[in-house]
């Protein structure tokens, strides 16, 4: 699996869902339950991972829907 966003915003992590689930692309939610038990102060982003394969049709959807800007490129 490959991160390709990395945030604190809930309604962002939901929209990118939807977005994913519409067209078809697996992806898992990370440290979801890690972000809870810092209590949601948002010091731990959680992450958006997504299956290899569908990296580049995530990445291209993300932009077409004028989210390029939350994209993670890594360090």
């Amino acid at each position: 699996m490959r991160e390709v966003i990395r945030t604190n915003d809930v309604v962002l992590i939901s929209a990118v869902g939807a977005l994913f689930e519409a067209a078809d692309i697996g992806y898992l939610v990370a440290d979801s339950h890690v972000s809870a038990l810092e209590g949601s102060i948002g010091i731990l982003p959680r992450r958006i991972l997504v299956v290899d394969e569908d990296e580049a049709q995530a990445r291209r959807l993300l932009r077409d829907a004028d989210l390029g800007h939350v994209l993670y490129d890594g360090p």
